[in-house]
């Protein structure tokens, strides 16, 4: 169970742009550390993909929609489905998402921004980093946005993450009135990044924020969260 006496979410204000080969670790540190937040014991630092994604050089020029296109195939294992200009892929990470995850907003005119080649790997060194400049011990998520298939509007996800569990297991556990949870399964850190997205928000240049109050510690995966083959009812 997540025992959450209380939560406390801030941004991350004051990050600069960033450019490939950037510390984005020493710039969340500072940026917290300069507007009074600090980063504690257990905290966890959300963070938007695309300034990992820049800082290790994961952007592409797109000078027409030809290149665009042929980008978002070269970038999808699968293709799920199409309609119009939309195409709805399978990312080399298992990701199911439109275009193939391939971003043209918050980066310059004529250019994509990818997602991380390896998004677990980035986030355990952003943590490992953080946490040496710190003294601390925390988790690291790193999100996107995604859409739904059932719903409509944009959500915030976890598509990367170190030291925290992906999914808390409630099965075999009662809830208030005594009932055993058979399939109870919590996307806590999908949770956690769209609450985190509230502070950050899509055209306020805040890409990071700090959850404080949870104590959930793990050595989950992103691909935990993904839905294997054989569960898929509609595939």
């Amino acid at each position: 169970m997540i025992h959450i006496p209380h939560l406390a979410i801030y941004p991350v204000t004051g990050i600069p742009e960033i450019e490939p080969g950037d510390d984005v670790a020493g710039a969340i540190v500072e940026s917290a550390a300069r507007s009074g937040i600090g980063i504690l014991d257990k905290d966890i630092v959300v963070v938007t993909h695309k300034v990992v994604s820049k800082a290790e050089g994961q952007i592409r020029a797109i000078p027409d929609e030809e290149t665009y296109r042929n980008l978002v195939e070269s970038e999808a294992v699968r293709i799920v489905r199409r309609r119009g200009d939309l195409v709805i892929t399978q990312t080399k990470h298992g990701f199911i998402c439109a275009n193939a995850a391939v971003d043209r907003s918050n980066v310059a005119g004529g250019y994509a921004i990818l997602l991380p080649v390896d998004p677990d790997r980035s986030a355990n060194r952003l943590r490992t980093l953080i946490e040496r400049a710190t003294n601390t011990s925390i988790g690291v998520i790193i999100t996107d946005t995604f859409g739904r298939p059932w719903r409509r509007g944009l959500t915030d996800v976890a598509i990367g993450i170190s030291g925290l569990p992906a999914v808390v297991d409630l099965r075999g556990t009662t809830d208030s009135h005594g009932n055993v949870l058979e399939v109870t399964e919590v996307a806590a850190v999908d949770e956690i990044a769209s609450a985190a997205d509230l502070v950050m928000g899509k055209a306020t240049g805040i890409p990071a924020a700090i959850v404080r109050g949870l104590d959930l510690v793990g050595d989950g995966r992103v691909s935990d969260l993904i839905r294997p083959p054989n569960e898929d009812l509609f595939r």
